[in-house]
């Protein structure tokens, strides 16, 4: 009888656990991600629309002729383009690419594409993905995107190095989007670690852009490399929100809004400390931008806001259920996005009229903010006990024994810790 009694106390639970649950998650938006980062300055965004335009240039076949192009143009002049790789020439190990030298902007970048979904060769780098992720410098990474970094590397190599020993005060760009964003975060990477292959170019010189990140890399990782690895997200975008396995989100592409659903309720009951102490958990790379032009409960598109930091804790860890999910992953539209953006901030400028003086000294003092950001990171990473938060152990931090080791013979430091010593990484191709 006592039993009876019960049953309906407990479906009452029941029921108001899930109404709650429907509730918070209904009423999540993506400002709730980046609600307390501070606000991005033109001077550290400016890069972004840019490299999108070079991004979509990798699309076209003759920039000369372009059958489309972003209003204003790629803003791309077609001799000072390097080289450009299409899938034969890559032979499906990496995504198409182009090689730019930007004299305007003192800038080598090295621009991929996005995932093709006719290319079968795209959905095999996705795939190979042994045992889940694959050992790097103390963390775990995707395996088929590292490997399309280290095929990239191999076949640059010598070119990259001549241009960064010709000009040496440019910076190396390295710059992505969707699949090519894991493919660019990654080679920042390897290149940080491999340095002496580039000449011993210096680790400030070194930048990778994450156009709608692919969550490619530990945590720990994540945010050891975000004073040269960024990451820009468009409102809602669902890639770097979910730690579900890239090769399992394109596998189920046409059921996509389905699986998201499932992942968004697996993830609401898995508690945040489980997931910050999982070291194979994969996160979007970096220091992170976060263009916000929607408001809840408002129709429209509002004058979009960059909000920037560098978290450890809530790190797009929650799916947003909005329509919008995969349109602001679309290239086009983060481009347009990050136009309009940039274009606010710089007329800010304008209208406070801040002298070129005191632009100098905001830029000097935004690099130091940056800088202590990124240490109180990594700090706040050992506090909340993250696997490896700062370096790895010199007996090795893994012990799985059916894994391969991965390693690259390498010489460059890491930035760890402000006060400890860089370190040597052996890492196995």
């Amino acid at each position: 009888m006592s039993i009876l009694c019960g049953c309906p106390l407990i479906e009452c639970v029941y029921c108001l656990a899930c109404t709650r649950w429907a509730w918070k998650r209904c009423l999540h938006t993506a400002g709730h991600d980046s609600e307390t980062w501070g606000i991005a300055t033109a001077e550290e965004f400016e890069p972004v629309p840019r490299l999108c335009r070079y991004i979509l240039a990798v699309y076209e076949d003759d920039l000369r002729q372009p059958l489309w192009e972003p209003p204003g143009g790629y803003g791309i002049k077609p001799d000072w383009l390097i080289l450009k790789k299409t899938y034969e020439d890559t032979q499906g190990q990496a995504p198409p690419y182009i090689l730019y030298l930007d004299h305007d902007h003192a800038d080598i970048v090295l621009a991929f594409r996005g995932l093709n979904l006719a290319r079968e060769s795209d959905y095999a780098v996705l795939m190979d993905n042994k045992l889940g992720k694959k050992k790097f410098d103390g963390g775990y990474v995707h395996n088929g995107l590292l490997k399309a970094a280290e095929w990239v590397l191999d076949a640059e190599c010598e070119i990259l190095k001549d241009l960064v020993e010709k000009y040496p005060n440019y910076t190396l760009t390295f710059t992505g989007h969707s699949l090519g964003s894991g493919v660019a975060a990654l080679l920042t990477m390897v290149v940080v670690q491999n340095r002496d292959r580039l000449g011993n170019i210096d680790r400030k010189r070194v930048r990778g852009y994450a156009i709608a990140p692919a969550r490619c890399m530990s945590l720990n990782l994540a945010v050891r490399y975000a004073d040269v690895i960024n990451s820009v997200v468009l409102q809602d975008d669902f890639l770097p929100r979910t730690a579900t396995p890239l090769e399992d989100i394109f596998k189920s592409l046409f059921c996509l809004p389905c699986l998201l659903c499932i992942r968004c309720m697996r993830d609401t009951c898995i508690p945040e400390e489980k997931m910050l102490k999982d070291p194979r958990r994969l996160y979007a790379p970096g220091r992170l931008y976060h263009i916000v032009e929607r408001k809840p409960f408002r129709l429209g598109r509002f004058p979009p806001v960059v909000k920037t930091a560098v978290p450890v804790d809530g790190r797009f860890e929650h799916i947003v259920l909005s329509c919008n999910a995969t349109s602001d992953h679309a290239i086009i539209w983060i481009e347009r996005e990050a136009q309009r953006a940039l274009k606010l901030m710089l007329e800010k400028d304008q209208i406070m009229e801040i002298p070129p003086k005191q632009k100098m000294e905001r830029q000097e003092t935004l690099a130091k903010e940056h800088t202590e950001e990124y240490r109180a990171a990594l700090q706040r990473a050992v506090t909340l006990a993250v696997p490896h938060a700062y370096s790895p152990s010199i007996y090795g931090t893994f012990d799985e024994k059916d894994e391969e080791e991965y390693s690259y013979g390498s010489s460059g430091e890491s930035s760890f810790s402000s006060t400890k010593k860089s370190k040597t990484f052996v890492v196995r191709f």
